[in-house]
Formats: structure tokens, C-alpha cells, sequence
């Protein structure tokens, strides 16, 4: 024999009650009051045993004491103008000027200062705002824009402050498109391709409508929040209409988000391991695992009661007549008689519940993990890599922004993709449909994902130790950019299909109910239905 694990619950009612919580998550997720915040703690002083109505113990998470602010989205705005304000006055440029400085350095006030002071040329070209323009034109009354190739009085040009020209129309049509393509749209650079001139906020206020400008604020209040954590100086939550004190959860809603934290907090996973692993020991009630071994049982002291793993009866009734160490008669014919159903049942309910969620929860912390490393990547690209790469390629910086924005992309990507497996772990089984859906434009973006990622991080590090330019970079630089359009493209799909409750299925199963209740109805009139039947679904193909 060999010594048997015991675990901590003191009865088999015990773990029926543990059971019970967990069939009843609807209600025990609906109290707002229990919510705890920090799921992660594994302190006993963490956890309070208190009694319900029926009597029944239960386990519920302390709310730790919070030890961040949380700011509403007035509060932010507010702080943001400040910081603005600050740099613009201490640097003495324009708001706008000094809006893309912050956001460059991840709002942060003392790095801004830092860099201008210690050398303002090499600040300016690198995010873009030059001191003078590189073009110059003669007192000419009329311009050729540089995208529709037209020509246009000076006062209907418009350029940045590297003095390319372009029409107002153009203008807008830019702007439109950037701020349509997402968050890329605060790091904007003049239209002319050779061109790394910034586009501030103030053309966009000059040529963008007002949804767009809308998008662009709410794009540079979430850059504030976001980018200010990255650098440590705040920790700050971005507070929704529903008063959620969580992180962006994109595309899931903050119910969903609540119930997902609180069920990482709760005691009912190690009560559901405790129903789907162990039995209760039938003397002293105490659960035991069975880890290895036969089917002879001995508690541990001082109950000590010697049994049958299978059946839970005396070992002293058992022997060679019953099935010897590894085999139990007595529990098969039992069993054939359904005496074990209801146990048996409820043991393997238990089981798949803590497999299910196990896997929804490991794959949720992965890609926690992995934004994490792709934010420390992003920072030592902006900071370093880019600087070493400009000098061995001849290329500015500014042309070698398409590393960022992958980066950038592979954060957001591993955001939202983390939070998919929150969503689907709430999808329930009886729509298959749905479930097939999401799995499958899941299984889409993750793909895509991966291969940006493996892009960015592998394939970039033979350039980082090359001795100077070459052709392969044009064609990694080609190819990288690809990958982040494609995979922007994958999750947006993704992300609008979850926002809209993955509508789509509904419309699809609505228009083939439809389809088919035309078809019967056609064939229903006579032999010439069928016929014209098979002629509309050969139309379709």
C-alpha cells in the first residue's frame, strides 16, 4: 500500500455543498458585493467562511485594499490637458508639438524634458517635428498638390511643417482613412512617402469631421491611460459607463469581465477538484485522494480506517473473493444496479466543469504573459533597437516605423485575444452555431497573430548584428508590414463580430430557415416546384 494525500474538508457534506455552489454560478456571480478584486492572493487572511441563508458554508475572497486610483474619464481628460499644458510651456512650442512629444515618450512629463535638453535636433527629427520646412516654393500664386496632382490657389494648400503642399479635399481624405485604420492615427506623418514630418492634432481639428475628431480623442485619452502604465509612473483603470474598475477588456463587456475575475478568485474550482478527485473516507467523512496504487485504503491517523476505493466498504469484507487489490465485484454489481449513478454522475460533472475551465483560464493567463513581454519589447524597440537599426541600415527613423506599429499591434492583438477566452468560456454549449463561429475567427486571429509575433521577434534579430545594409531588410521590411495588415484585419473581424453578439450566425440561420420554407412551400405546388427548386440553388454557386 501506499500513503494516501488527504484533503482539507471535514465532511462529505462538505463537499456536496461545494457542489452546490458551483451548480448555482447564476446566483453566486450576481452579487455584486462579493466581487474581489485580487485573484491572485493566496493568503489565508484572504478568505472569510461565511453562512447563507440555507445554512450552508461558503467561502468568499476579501476585497483587498486597493492600492490604485481610479480616475473617471473627466479626471483623465483633466490630467492629460495638464501635462500638455506643462511641456508646451517649459519647451515653449504648440500644444500640438507638444501632444506628440508626450506620446512619443508614453506621457511621461520628465522623459519629454530629458530628451529635449539633452539634445532638441535629434528629438525633432526623430518624432518628426522639424524646425523649418525642407520645401520651398517661389512666390507662385497657385500650387500642385502632391497627391491629386492638381493645381490650387495657395490658400486651398495645406502642408505640415515640412512644407509639402496638398489640397484640402486630399487633406481630408487622409485624415479620414488614418483615424478609420485605428490607433495608428496619433502617430501620423506627412502624405509625401519620403516624408517623416508629424501630422498634429491641429490638422486634425482643421480637416477631420466631427466623428472623427470624436475617434482621435478618445484614440489619444486611451494612448494616455495605456502608455502612462507602461512606464510605471501611474496605475490607473479606465472607468466605462458601468463604473468597471478593470483594465480595457475590449471586446467583452464589463459583466462578463466581472464574472470572468471573480471566478479566478473563488474557493469553487478547489471544491469542484476536491468532488472530481477524492471520496470521502466512510468512517471519519474526510476526502482522500487515490494518486497511485490498489484499490486498499487506509486513512490517515488516528482514523485509520482500512477500505475499498471502489465500493467505500470495510477491506476487511474483501479479498480474492471480491477481485483481490485491483478489482471490486462487489462495486460492479452495484453499480449495475445504478446504487453509483448519481455519485458517479456528479463526479464527472464536476470533472469536465474544472477541465473546461482549466483550459480557458491557462490559455486567458498566457496571453496575459505574452502582452506583458510584447510591452518590455515595444519599449526596448522605441528606445534602442530603432536608433541601432537607423544606423546600420542609413535609414531614419522615421522610416523604420513600421517595427513600432507591429509591435503596437502585437500588444493590442495579445489584449483582445486574452479576453476572447473569457468570452468563450461564457458561450454556452446549445449555440453550437455561434460556438463554431467564434472558434473559428479566434482560431483565425490567433494564427495570424502568432506569425507577426514570431516575425518580429525572430526573424528582426540577424539585422540588429548585420554589418550594414542589405536588400533582405526591404524584404523583411515588406513582409513584416504585411503581416501586421493582415493580422489588424483578422482581429477587427474578430472584435466586431464578438461586439455584435456574433450576429452574423442568427442572420445566416434566419436566411436559411427562410430559404427553406420557400422551397417547401414551392414544392408543395406541384411536380414543377422541385424543378425550379434545384434551379435556384444551382443559381447561387
Amino acid at each position: 500500500m501506499r500513503k494516501r494525500r488527504e484533503t482539507g474538508m471535514d465532511s462529505e457534506d462538505d463537499m456536496h455543498d461545494a457542489n452546490d455552489v458551483e451548480s448555482d454560478d447564476d446566483g453566486f456571480y450576481s452579487d455584486e458585493n462579493d466581487a474581489a478584486s485580487d485573484y491572485n492572493s493566496n493568503d489565508d487572511d484572504d478568505y472569510v467562511i461565511e453562512e447563507d441563508e440555507d445554512g450552508i458554508n461558503m467561502i468568499q475572497a476579501r476585497r483587498p485594499e486597493n492600492n490604485y486610483v481610479v480616475l473617471k474619464e473627466l479626471d483623465i481628460k483633466e490630467r492629460q490637458e495638464e501635462d500638455i499644458t506643462s511641456v508646451s510651456s517649459v519647451l515653449s512650442i504648440s500644444r500640438a508639438a507638444s501632444t506628440i512629444l508626450l506620446r512619443y515618450y508614453n506621457w511621461n512629463v520628465s522623459e519629454v524634458h530629458e530628451a529635449w535638453f539633452a539634445d532638441e535636433e535629434r528629438v525633432r527629427n526623430t518624432v518628426g517635428l522639424l524646425p523649418e520646412p525642407v520645401v520651398q516654393f517661389a512666390n507662385s500664386r497657385e500650387l500642385m498638390c502632391g497627391i491629386c496632382f492638381e493645381a490650387f490657389p495657395r490658400s486651398k494648400l495645406k502642408s505640415a511643417t515640412c512644407g509639402h503642399p496638398f489640397c484640402f479635399e486630399c487633406w481630408e481624405g487622409y485624415i479620414r482613412s488614418s483615424i478609420n485604420d485605428g490607433p495608428g492615427c496619433l502617430m501620423l506623418r506627412c502624405p509625401d512617402p519620403s516624408c517623416g514630418a508629424a501630422v498634429g492634432q491641429d490638422m486634425i481639428h482643421m480637416f477631420a469631421c466631427d466623428d472623427d475628431k470624436c475617434k482621435y480623442s478618445k484614440y489619444l485619452l486611451r494612448s494616455f491611460v495605456e502608455d502612462n502604465k507602461k512606464t510605471g509612473s501611474v496605475s490607473w483603470f479606465w472607468v466605462c459607463a458601468l463604473q468597471c474598475t478593470e483594465e480595457t477588456h475590449r471586446p467583452v463587456n464589463c459583466n462578463t469581465v466581472k464574472l470572468w475575475i471573480l471566478k479566478n478568485s473563488a474557493e469553487s474550482e478547489n471544491m469542484n477538484w476536491i468532488l472530481a478527485n477524492s471520496k470521502p473516507c466512510p468512517k471519519c467523512k474526510r476526502p482522500i485522494e487515490k494518486n497511485q496504487g490498489c484499490m486498499h485504503m487506509t486513512c490517515s491517523p488516528a482514523c485509520k480506517f482500512e477500505f475499498c476505493w471502489l465500493c467505500l466498504g470495510a477491506w476487511s469484507d474483501h479479498g480474492e473473493r471480491t477481485g483481490g487489490f485491483y478489482a471490486c465485484n462487489r462495486y460492479e454489481a452495484a453499480k449495475q444496479e445504478g446504487v453509483y449513478d448519481e455519485a458517479e454522475r456528479r463526479r464527472e460533472m464536476a470533472k469536465n466543469s474544472l477541465e473546461r475551465y482549466t483550459h480557458y483560464y491557462e490559455r486567458w493567463a498566457s496571453n496575459q504573459s505574452s502582452r506583458q513581454k510584447a510591452l518590455a519589447d515595444l519599449h526596448q524597440m522605441q528606445t534602442v533597437n530603432m536608433e541601432k537599426l537607423s544606423e546600420i541600415q542609413g535609414q531614419p527613423e522615421s522610416q523604420l516605423k513600421f517595427l513600432s506599429d507591429a509591435w503596437q499591434q502585437i500588444v493590442e492583438c495579445r489584449r483582445v485575444l486574452k479576453w476572447t477566452y473569457a468570452y468563450g468560456y461564457y458561450l454556452t454549449e446549445h449555440e453550437s452555431a455561434k460556438k463554431q463561429f467564434f472558434e473559428y475567427l479566434q482560431g483565425e486571429a490567433e494564427s495570424g497573430l502568432e506569425r507577426l509575433h514570431q516575425c518580429a521577434e525572430k526573424e528582426l534579430l540577424p539585422f540588429l548584428n548585420a554589418d550594414g545594409p542589405s536588400q533582405e531588410f526591404i524584404e523583411f521590411h515588406t513582409k513584416l508590414a504585411g503581416l501586421t495588415a493582415v493580422t489588424k484585419s483578422y482581429f477587427e473581424n474578430l472584435v466586431r463580430a464578438l461586439e455584435n453578439h456574433l450576429s452574423d450566425v442568427d442572420c445566416h440561420q434566419t436566411s436559411n430557415r427562410a430559404t427553406s420554407s420557400k422551397n417547401g412551400t414551392s414544392k408543395g405546388k406541384g411536380g414543377r416546384g422541385k424543378e425550379s427548386s434545384r434551379a435556384g440553388g444551382s443559381s447561387r454557386n
